[in-house]
């Protein structure tokens, strides 16, 4: 076996470059900044940040000018949600030569985002408090086309999708976007339309128009309706 010194390994390491180019997409700028410092920290993890993006619109721009490898995607995300981003990523996906995969990254471990998320084509789906280190096993993962996700979750999404008795789908919920689904459950819960504004850092009138969205798509009259329609479905 030939040695080669440590100034060889590190000139070689260096001309191959990065391994997996990476676009973060979460409505934080701050927890956007401390993903990249995290994967900084760790040692020559191969990982290079290519982009980032806020909302949904921004996300699917930017995934499409980058082309990266891995997109760490947020779950509740302005202009639709992580859902969307998947759905008007679809093609990219799809690309035989170089496809775009989706690890998705959030603070919820609710069952129905992330089953969402897996049915709109991501390829795995890891909480928050993941550490830095674990987070860049992940994005490999990804790359090479494997199925990642946090412990805790894997048992449920078997069962979503293997159990015979898993609960059918929710024809009703999947019209909704994630962000329409958020709305819905403050709403049900009593919130008035500024206070869910205030939660989920949109204005009155962009509640006011998913409000209208969800009443229309689900064929509801009023508010009162609607929290009928989310408590039977439990979702308060």
């Amino acid at each position: 076996m030939t040695e080669h010194s440590g100034t060889e390994n590190s000139a070689t390491s260096e001309q191959a470059g990065p391994r997996a180019r990476v676009v973060l997409v979460d409505d934080h700028r701050m927890f956007r900044a401390g993903v990249r410092a995290e994967i900084g920290r760790t040692e020559a993890t191969g990982v290079e940040v290519v982009g980032e993006a806020g909302d949904v619109d921004e996300a699917v721009a930017v995934i499409k000018a980058a082309r990266p490898d891995v997109v760490l995607l947020d779950v509740h995300l302005p202009g639709g949600g992580g859902v969307e981003v998947l759905r008007r990523s679809a093609q990219l996906m799809s690309d035989a030569t170089h496809p775009v995969r989706f690890l998705a990254l959030s603070v919820s471990d609710a069952a129905e985002d992330v089953i969402g998320v897996i049915r709109g084509g991501a390829r795995g789906y890891v909480t928050k408090t993941i550490t830095g280190v674990d987070l860049v096993d992940a994005v490999f993962q990804v790359a090479d086309g494997d199925a990642v996700f946090s412990p805790r979750l894997a048992g449920f999404v078997l069962d979503a999708f293997a159990s015979s008795d898993a609960a059918p789908v929710d024809e009703d919920l999947d019209r909704l976007t994630q962000r329409e689904r958020e709305v819905l459950r403050l709403i049900a819960r009593g919130y008035a339309y500024k206070e869910v504004g205030k939660e989920l850092f949109i204005s009155v009138k962009t509640v006011e128009s998913h409000v209208s969205a969800v009443l229309r798509k689900l064929q509801l009259s009023n508010r009162h309706e609607l929290t009928r329609w989310a408590t039977a479905r439990r979702l308060i």
